[in-house]
């Protein structure tokens, strides 16, 4: 009895988030039901919910690499999103570039900052805090005067197809219009079978997801159990991946009732599996855990921690430049105040999803759990209408708690 309350007990502070994460979904659905507002696991809601919180996911991910070497942020990155953004507008909009040169450009304006900043940092030793700083004011400044206080609008369909679109894209919206003057019975057919066809490709999918995400938590455990590392009970394993494959397909449905699979969520597992990979699956990896934990014994071990420093804040400008992508293709517009406030979210999924404010601790999967967290705050607020000053009242409420629980939990770990 005492060895399953023990495994209880470690399944339960494992998965801390995921328990509150699903109490406040939960807590979420039943105001918004019983205030008569719908539903928060519509599958139009679901979709926006991916859609308007997509960028969340891409920067939490890059700044937990910052976060990871010590507890370190970059407070620039809502103003490289402004700045890529407003590039992104001057080339394609203005100046009529194709889309894909004008894509890497903007990559790689964004890696340019991020190595601007990641060289102060890492070689000339600023503290971040004061580096990042003036680069949100630097970028900022230099976005407001390309823009010239105007919004750039509309961007063309060929730049916004590669982060708007769905899996699978039909393209039958105008070819059912003019079928609905012709044939009320021949659009509604075609209806029904373009919801069946977006239906089975979007759970083919899911099943896939299901799939590799299996294949690849079994091919972990193995090799940690080769190199002789801790894993979890047989049992606890195969439940946890029961679970993760249910939430796939039941997400991967609910989308399927929609419009299918944002080619967004594409590009954030894609995202998510990388980052994933690098830092739990690599030598240069896990020197952003050794600096986080002891940046001094890492020196002396032969680790190069200013090179490892240039690369996470080069990269974090890398992944703002995506997200400035991303968010120039959902508001379709460059404008002056995107961006603003941004990396708080970004920070706050970081150390939501159990990234240590001291370093060294966190994973790729907690952050975009987090970010997730986030996202159902916001969604949640908005849907009962809850006024926005309080909605920032809430989440930094929410990340002070996520803080102290931190802290007293490393009090309680040195103490024992």
């Amino acid at each position: 009895m005492a060895v399953n309350t023990n495994s209880l007990k470690k399944i339960l502070k494992g998965n801390t988030m995921i328990f509150i994460l699903l109490a406040v979904m939960l807590f979420f659905q039943a105001l918004i039901v019983g205030f008569g507002k719908g539903s928060l696991f519509a599958p139009e809601n679901i979709t926006n919910l991916i859609n308007q919180n997509a960028w969340v996911v891409i920067l939490a991910t890059g700044m937990l690499l910052c976060i990871l070497t010590g507890g370190n942020i970059d407070l620039s990155v809502g103003s490289v999103i402004c700045l890529v953004g407003a590039v992104a507008g001057i080339l394609i909009v203005n100046l009529g570039w194709p889309v894909i040169p004008s894509i890497i450009v903007c990559l790689i304006v964004g890696t340019a900052i991020g190595a601007w900043h990641g060289f102060f940092i890492a070689y000339v030793h600023i503290p971040p805090f004061i580096c990042t700083l003036s680069g949100m004011l630097l970028w900022r400044g230099v976005a407001l005067i390309l823009l010239g206080g105007m919004t750039i609008s509309p961007f063309p369909s060929t730049f916004m197809n590669i982060f708007n679109s769905y899996l699978p894209d039909l393209a039958l919206e105008q070819a059912t219009d003019e079928l609905f003057e012709a044939s009320e019975d021949a659009y509604y057919a075609l209806v029904d079978k373009n919801a069946q066809i977006t239906l089975i490709v979007t759970l083919i999918i899911a099943v896939i997801c299901c799939f590799v995400t299996v294949a690849s938590a079994v091919c972990s455990r193995a090799s940690k159990k080769r190199k002789g590392y801790s894993v979890s009970s047989a049992g606890s394993f195969m439940g946890k991946q029961v679970v993760l494959c249910a939430v796939i397909m039941l997400v991967g449905w609910l989308l399927a009732q929609d419009k299918g699979l944002p080619l967004i969520l594409v590009i954030l597992a894609v995202i998510v599996g990388i980052y994933s990979y690098y830092t739990q699956n690599t030598v240069p990896g896990r020197y952003l855990y050794a600096i986080g934990g002891n940046e001094k014994a890492a020196r002396l071990s032969g680790v190069n921690t200013d090179n490892v420093m240039f690369f996470a804040y080069t990269n974090m400008g890398f992944i703002a430049a995506v997200a400035g992508l991303v968010c120039a293709a959902r508001l379709n517009s460059a404008a002056p105040t995107v961006g603003t406030s941004y990396e708080m979210d970004a920070i706050a999924s970081c150390f939501i999803g159990g990234a240590s404010a001291y370093g060294g601790t966190g994973t790729v999967g907690g952050a975009v759990i987090g970010a997730v967290f986030m996202g159902i705050l916001n969604n949640g607020m908005s849907i009962l209408g809850v006024d926005a000053n309080w909605q920032r009242a809430v989440k930094g409420l929410v990340l002070l708690l996520a803080v102290i629980f931190d802290v007293v939990s490393k009090k309680r770990s040195s103490s024992k």
